[in-house]
């Protein structure tokens, strides 16, 4: 099967947009431990495709990846989003640079994937930019987690000294 040019754009440019309008709603409630972990587990299921042999990568292309992802792609996630307790609530405070850094992320993939379509088939660029945005997504939710426990870990006791 042969996905015309168009299509892709066009899939990917929706895909894009409903990802901006996720992440926009997402940012107007409060974010619980759910709310962070959920989206890395249920994206970690994604794995299962490598089942199927015609989406097998080399274990280092995998590794690279996930490598690029985790610290290239997540630098400008984290740098852009903070979280912040906002009365009991912990929310997420995004720079306005969030939505340009979603955006910029979104045409570096689709640029990246019709150069990788040229060298691999599309199952395997599938794949390979599913690891890519799994070491991406992995490391922002683990430093949201590390952030929301901060934020909700009782206050330590200062130690009095002995009279």
């Amino acid at each position: 099967m042969h996905i015309s040019p168009l299509t892709s754009v066009v899939t990917s440019i929706f895909g894009a947009v409903a990802v901006l309008i996720w992440r926009i709603r997402e940012g107007q409630t409060p974010v619980t431990l759910k709310k962070i972990l959920i989206p890395p587990a249920g994206m970690a299921t994604g794995f299962s495709m490598f089942i199927v042999p015609v989406f097998r990568i080399p274990w280092l292309w995998a590794l690279a990846a996930f490598l690029v992802g985790a610290i290239l792609l997540a630098w400008p996630l984290l740098r852009t989003s903070r979280l912040h307790r906002e009365g009991e609530v912990i929310m997420m405070k995004r720079s306005s640079a969030f939505l340009a850094v979603i955006i910029v992320l979104a045409a570096v993939r689709f640029a990246a994937r019709s150069y990788f379509n040229r060298i691999m088939s599309i199952e395997q660029t599938g794949g390979l930019f599913f690891i890519l945005a799994f070491g991406m997504i992995l490391r922002w939710r683990l430093n949201m987690y590390f952030q929301y426990r901060a934020l909700t870990a009782p206050p330590q006791a200062l130690d009095q000294p002995a009279a």
